[in-house]
């Protein structure tokens, strides 16, 4: 028990160190995925010396409390007596499970201290019964008529002109001017790609030599924010371009099949539409996900061992995924079939290791040198991308997935929520930089007014290109809490029906509390996505029609 114990303690401290919170549902979700964690926990801790450190501590504490042990086993007690007072100790349990609220510890406005006054075994536990949240038992709510003309409003939708619409119906028809172009899209998402490491966004330290000149070749997107804070929340909004939900991302849920997303329209448009991983696909259900949604997959376990020349705990290295992309759209191309390839890359992660000589970082030796390794691998893909004769027509797209890190003494640090996107295609997209605030959700539409297609959309995101100042706003979200941030205010829903409005959000602004009553109008706004969101999602609303 005293192991056990000991060993719940570091293992809390460990998920701490990487996620800066307690024990929440990603420690559930993850004991799914033992052996990608497990390899991942090896390669990056020290197993042998912690294990070791934990039973000698368990020795210790228990010669300490030995004799008073061997003790309480000496005594004796009548049945009856032991029996009420194990009663007595049973009942504790029963009644804090009926009693006690796992939001009681959240007393303080600093997130930090409101974590360390958390019980870690308790919340794994509440993690595990409450995985996915009731957005209408928890959340603040709006009149639906009402909320729903605010959301038409948001993606575009003249109420005026169209006053009368079913509860949360956003669809409408994309008609650009000008035919359709036929043009090829790569999608590079890349993991946890925080702005703060490119010198374009302020960083220090020299690792994106080549995105930083990149990015002055094509439409570089400034004020550009993740929706969550975890890979598959990031997916979701790319693909699917919808606000994020309280709980589990919509790729691990159940009977998330027939959405309408980016890959269906343009599967329809006929392409040839894959998700590239360079990862085992099952782990976070992104294989089911995917390939109920219209795309095919590629992913680890469809690499020879020939092409697999370096691999770790989460996937072979960046530079393999990007050489079977060139030779997915070399085949495409011979069979003259215009392709959209989403890629998910893996190395920028724990436990940040690559191909040795690649560069001047040793792998192994931290994030820096992971992010350095994927822009080299970036810098590869892309040289030998020009050589390839469907370049010219195909653009190219890169996006994080999300920040490296989110948690910070604000509820939603809106920087750490701060990614680059960027849109590369020489012969159709001019260079700019353009600081119109958006988010991941406005991908999927942005990509598509590139291509200028008409399609039905039932997208919450809108192209950027398009979008003037006052229509920028962006969605950022954790577990629980629902932000929106707009000009310089920042919404956010909580559960317990609570809403707050900061002004200034970042970290080294004001934070400044607002009155929410003196806010109406962009809480309803905030209102209007979520519980639009979750409507559609409940009500199925968001599947697919031919």
């Amino acid at each position: 028990f005293l192991y056990v114990l000991f060993f719940v303690e570091v293992s809390e401290w460990t998920f701490w160190d990487e996620f800066g919170v307690r024990f929440n549902f990603i420690a559930v979700d993850y004991l799914i995925y033992t052996n990608e964690v497990v390899n991942n926990i090896i390669e990056s801790y020290p197993l042998g010396w912690l294990l070791s450190g934990i039973l000698l501590v368990t020795v210790l504490c228990f010669l300490l409390v030995r004799k008073t042990l061997m003790r309480t086993y000496q005594a004796f007690e009548p049945f009856k007596t032991r029996l009420k007072i194990s009663g007595l100790l049973l009942l504790l349990p029963v009644l804090s499970f009926f009693v006690v609220e796992s939001s009681w510890y959240q007393f303080s406005t600093n997130t930090y201290l409101n974590e360390l006054a958390a019980n870690g075994p308790y919340q794994f536990f509440s993690a595990f019964r409450n995985n996915e949240l009731d957005y209408r038992h928890f959340y603040k709510l709006g009149d639906d008529r009402e909320l729903t003309q605010i959301v038409r409003q948001e993606v575009g939708i003249d109420t005026a002109a169209n006053p009368g619409a079913d509860l949360y119906n956003i669809k409408r028809t994309i008609k650009p001017v000008g035919e359709e172009k036929r043009l090829n899209v790569i999608l590079i998402t890349v993991e946890s790609l925080s702005a703060e490491y490119l010198t374009t966004f302020g960083g220090r330290d020299n690792i994106t030599p080549f995105m930083d000149e990149w990015f002055k070749q094509g439409a570089l997107f400034t004020n550009f924010f993740a929706t969550g804070t975890r890979t598959i929340r990031g997916l979701e909004a790319l693909t699917l371009s919808i606000p994020p939900t309280p709980g589990q991302s919509i790729v691990k849920r159940p009977d998330n099949g027939k959405l309408f997303s980016l890959g269906r329209v343009l599967q329809q448009k006929g392409y040839d539409t894959a998700f590239l991983y360079g990862g085992r696909g099952y782990f976070d259900n992104m294989n089911s996900f995917y390939s109920e949604n219209g795309y095919r997959i590629v992913d680890q376990t469809d690499f020879t061992q020939d092409e697999i020349t370096f691999a770790n705990a989460w996937g072979v290295s960046d530079d393999i995924i990007f050489n079977r992309t060139l030779k997915e759209a070399d085949s495409d191309f011979q069979n003259n079939k215009p392709f959209f390839f989403q890629i998910m890359t893996t190395s920028n992660h724990r436990p940040y290791t690559y191909p040795e000589g690649k560069i001047d970082i040793p792998s192994g030796k931290g994030r820096n040198g992971a992010v350095k390794y994927t822009d080299y691998a970036i810098q590869e893909f892309i040289k030998a991308a020009k050589t390839k004769p469907w370049f010219d027509n195909t653009v190219f797209v890169l996006v994080a997935d999300h920040c490296a890190g989110s948690a910070r003494k604000t509820e939603l640090p809106v920087d750490k929520y701060h990614i680059p996107l960027f849109i590369y295609a020489p012969k159709y997209v001019a260079p700019v930089a353009n600081d119109t605030l958006s988010s991941q959700i406005d991908v999927a539409p942005t990509i598509l007014g590139v291509l200028n297609l008409s399609y039905e959309s039932q997208f919450y995101g809108k192209d950027i290109f398009k979008m003037s100042k006052a229509e920028g706003r962006a969605l950022v979200s954790n577990y629980q809490k629902l932000g929106l941030f707009k000009g310089t205010k920042l919404a956010y829903l909580s559960p317990q029906q609570r809403v707050d409005v900061v002004d200034d959000p970042f970290p080294l602004g004001s934070h400044r509390q607002l009155d929410p009553e003196a806010q109406h109008q962009l809480v309803l706004e905030t209102m209007a996505y979520y519980q639009s969101a979750d409507y559609i999602w409940t009500h199925r609303l968001s599947r697919y029609q031919q």
